[in-house]
Parts: C-alpha cells; sequence; structure tokens
C-alpha cells in the first residue's frame, strides 16, 4: 500500500542578516593569529646549495631559526686512499673549482711534511704567489659579482650593467688579471698543473713575471676604484654586532697565509698546526651534511675577517690605506663586514705580489728539477689560509707512499656553527620586519661568509645501506 504524499505549506524565506561594516583594523584583530614563516630554499649567489628557516609564531616571537646544508656528501677522504704520494695532490684539487691551488698546496705541504721534504726559498716565494692569484681571483669575485647586487639593491650583477658600466668593467678587468696571474704560475687558472711535491714542473719565465708585475701593477687603480664604489654603498650593510672566536693562521713577521701557528682570539699563545684536531673538534648537527666545528665558544669564524682581526698589523701599506677608506677597524664584530676584509686582501695580495716578483727577478729564476722523493711511512699536516678561511689536510703514508688515512677539514664547514649562531642573533632583531626584508637580510648574512657550502660537506650516516655498500667498495678499491 502506497502512502499519501503530502506537501507543507512553505513558509517565507527570512531577509538574510546584514553584518555590520568592520574597519579593516578591526578584522585584522579579529583574524586567526598565523605562524609567519620565511624559507629560502636555495640561497641564491653562493656555491652550493644551503637553506634557511625562520619562523615566527602568533606571539611575535620566533619559533625557529635554522641554517641547514641539504648537499649530498663528498668522498675525496676516501677516494685518494691507496692512492700514491705522486696523485694525491692532483685529486684534491678537485674538492674546489674556486679554491683548486690552496686545496692543491695545503696537500703538497702535508704530504711533505709526512716525507720529510724541504723546498727552496724560490719555491716559496712561487707558492705565496700562486696563493696570492687564488685569493684575489676568488675575493674579487664574491665582492664583485655576489655582494654588490645587495649592496646597490638589485638582484643580480646584471642591472649594473646600466647602473654602474665602468665599475663594473673595472672588477672584470680584475678578475681576468686574477685569471693571468693563475695561469702564469700555476699553468692554468684552475686546478694547477706544475705544483708537485718538492717544487715545480715548470717556472714561469723571467719575462713572464715581469709582465706579470707591470699588469698587477697597472690593476691597483682598477682595484682603488672598486673600493671607492664599496665605500659608497657601505650603508647598505647591517649595523650588526656579534662577537665570536676568530682563528687564522699567525706569523710574527708576515699576514700569514702559506705557512704558520694556529691563532685564536680566545687563546693567548698560537699551537703547531700538527693539533689541528683540538681546536676545530668537528661533530655533526641532523641538519647538516656538513660537520660542524667549536673551540673554546660555542663557535669559531675564520675567513677574511678573522684574518683581519688576528693579523691586520701584518698588512701592507696599500691594505691598511684601503681599510681606511672602508672604515674597517679591528676588532670588528659585524660578519657582514667579511666582504671588506676580502677587498682589504685585495690590496695586499697585489702589493705582496709585487714585492715577491721583484725578489725573485732580483735574485734570477735559477731551475729547479722536482726532486726523486724516497717513499716512507709518515704523517703529515698542511695548514695554509685560502680564500674562505684556514684549511687543514692531514695525510698518513705507509712505507710504500700510499695514503692509508686522510682528513680535511675545509674553512666553511668550520664556519657553519657561527653562521647559525649569527642567524640565532639576527633574526629576534628583524623578526617584525616583512618577509621579504627577513629574507634578503639572512641571506645577505650567509653571502657574507662567501661559502663553499659543496666543499664542505663531508658528514654521511653510515646507517644506510648503500652508503655502507659505497664505503666498503671505496676502500677495496684503495687496498
Amino acid at each position: 500500500m502506497s502512502a499519501k504524499k503530502t506537501t507543507a505549506k512553505a513558509e517565507p524565506a527570512a531577509a538574510p542578516e546584514v553584518a555590520p561594516e568592520v574597519a579593516p583594523e578591526a578584522r585584522a584583530a579579529q583574524a586567526p593569529e598565523r605562524i609567519r614563516r620565511v624559507e629560502v630554499k636555495h640561497v641564491s649567489r653562493v656555491e652550493g646549495h644551503g637553506n634557511i628557516v625562520v619562523e615566527i609564531d602568533a606571539q611575535g616571537e620566533v619559533a625557529a631559526c635554522r641554517w641547514e646544508v641539504p648537499e649530498a656528501p663528498r668522498f675525496f677522504e676516501a677516494m685518494i686512499l691507496g692512492k700514491d704520494f705522486r696523485q694525491v695532490h692532483q685529486i684534491v684539487s678537485r674538492i674546489c673549482g674556486i679554491c683548486s691551488i690552496g686545496h692543491q698546496l695545503t696537500s703538497i705541504q702535508a704530504t711533505e711534511d709526512a716525507l720529510g721534504v724541504q723546498v727552496s726559498e724560490q719555491t716559496v716565494r712561487l707558492r705565496k704567489l700562486a696563493l696570492h692569484a687564488e685569493n684575489l681571483q676568488s675575493h674579487i669575485l664574491h665582492v664583485a659579482y655576489l655582494v654588490l647586487p645587495d649592496l646597490a639593491g638589485v638582484g643580480s650583477v646584471v642591472p649594473l650593467a646600466a647602473t654602474h658600466r665602468q665599475e663594473l668593467l673595472n672588477c672584470i678587468a680584475l678578475h681576468r688579471t686574477a685569471n693571468e696571474f693563475s695561469r702564469v704560475v700555476c699553468g692554468r687558472t684552475t686546478h694547477p698543473q706544475r705544483l708537485v711535491p718538492g717544487g715545480f714542473t715548470r717556472l714561469p719565465t723571467t719575462a713572464e713575471l715581469a709582465a706579470l708585475k707591470k699588469e698587477l701593477e697597472g690593476a691597483v687603480p682598477r682595484l682603488l676604484d672598486a673600493v671607492a664604489l664599496v665605500a659608497s654603498l657601505r650603508a647598505a650593510l647591517p649595523d650588526f654586532q656579534r662577537g665570536t672566536e676568530y682563528v687564522a693562521l699567525h706569523s710574527p713577521t708576515e699576514y700569514a697565509m702559506y705557512w704558520g701557528e694556529v691563532g685564536t682570539s680566545l687563546e693567548e699563545q698560537p699551537i703547531p698546526a700538527l693539533y689541528y684536531r683540538d681546536l676545530t673538534n668537528e661533530y655533526c648537527v641532523p641538519q647538516s651534511t656538513a660537520k660542524w666545528t667549536r673551540n673554546k665558544a660555542d663557535s669559531l669564524m675564520v675567513g677574511a675577517l678573522a684574518r683581519f682581526n688576528r693579523n691586520h698589523r701584518r698588512l701592507s701599506p696599500l691594505a691598511r690605506s684601503v681599510a681606511g677608506t672602508l672604515g674597517l677597524k679591528a676588532p670588528c664584530a659585524n660578519p657582514y663586514m667579511n666582504s671588506l676584509a676580502q677587498l682589504v686582501e685585495c690590496a695586499h695580495s697585489l702589493e705582496d705580489s709585487i714585492r715577491l716578483i721583484d725578489e725573485l727577478l732580483a735574485k734570477g729564476l735559477r731551475p729547479e728539477p722536482a726532486p726523486d722523493i724516497a717513499p716512507r711511512a709518515g704523517q703529515g699536516v698542511g695548514a695554509m689560509e685560502v680564500p674562505r678561511g684556514i684549511l687543514f689536510h692531514f695525510y698518513e703514508y705507509d712505507t710504500k707512499g700510499r695514503i692509508v688515512n686522510a682528513d680535511c677539514v675545509i674553512p666553511t664547514n668550520q664556519n657553519h656553527a657561527n653562521i647559525q649562531k649569527d642567524l640565532d642573533a639576527l633574526v629576534p632583531t628583524i623578526k617584525d620586519k616583512s618577509e621579504a626584508e627577513i629574507e634578503l637580510l639572512t641571506s645577505m648574512l650567509v653571502r657574507a661568509y662567501d661559502p663553499c657550502i659543496s666543499c664542505s660537506t663531508h658528514f654521511v650516516d653510515l646507517r644506510e645501506p648503500e652508503t655502507r655498500s659505497f664505503v666498503r667498495f671505496v676502500r677495496a678499491q684503495g687496498r
């Protein structure tokens, strides 16, 4: 039986309620509170991949602040296991395309230390020239192409071709001079060919050195133009102060780059490079495939600013003049000023290189065939100041002159913890700024360190099966 269908009488619809008008300020007050998040993935105008994560909670407090390194780890220390001492320096120079000269020189220094090899004064002078060439090459690249856009308020170096054409051309010419400098001394602009344990396979000619000296002298006015430009834009660098432990090579006779003991701002006496592990104290953190380091303080800083703070009294006259023009005084606790310290070092590298060439020309270049080195068991440490800070290489050789143990501590690896501590101190002071401003100021801070992130990634989780298999394979090749 079917039910009877009935239809209810529809009631008239109620008139919709009209919400009262709310002022914008009141709407903002009524809106649900939210977490503000700034995530920079990946920081631009640096070598390698690094992330910045900042979170501001609903109460306006910093809930998170992280410097992350997600780069895949490097296995150079494993690659050289079992390799002959004549091969090692060529392999490790590939750790970095920017600091290949520094890695090669530090490697050779460690090998010579392990095998008891002494080199001539001529070789030392030429090696110092090679290091100055790389310092000039790297610092100009960083300041002109990576930092200058921030100071000029643009996103890259490209717009500067229209607004600062002549100044940019000067910087390009300086970089070209540095490249030629590297070629004359090392055989080419990157991954040197001529440097070997005990000396050089080929020396630059007297004519090449004389021409190089003339070019370096011509580069001085260009550098001073670049210094004047940066000085005019200096106000764009934030006034941020955070003191830390500054670590650099120390020498009583010179602005230490090629050789010296390791000095820190928190210890009275420098220590021999042999004890570098007591100072670096590497450790791992979850957010980074690069190890961090610390010594007396929670973090330490290496690089141009650390060298300037530790050794400014040993700078050349031109470098001290440039520091005055830039308003850079020691001690300086503003990490943003590392870029200014790099310009100061450019002046030092130019002036000291001219002096070294004069000494080589006055004494006359002597043919010095690389010595026939007898392999032996031994351990050695190389410590050298490369553009981003102090670099350590440690090698252990067996009786046949083959690597059985190796350790490389990269400058950026030493700076990572300090970058984090700087961000921890900086972000609370800028938390009320817009997300765009927070992104810019934190990115500028990271860029100031001129990090070579890829070179610093030496940590790997050995619990991963694929990693264990790879390590076993590499070790088997070494045997």
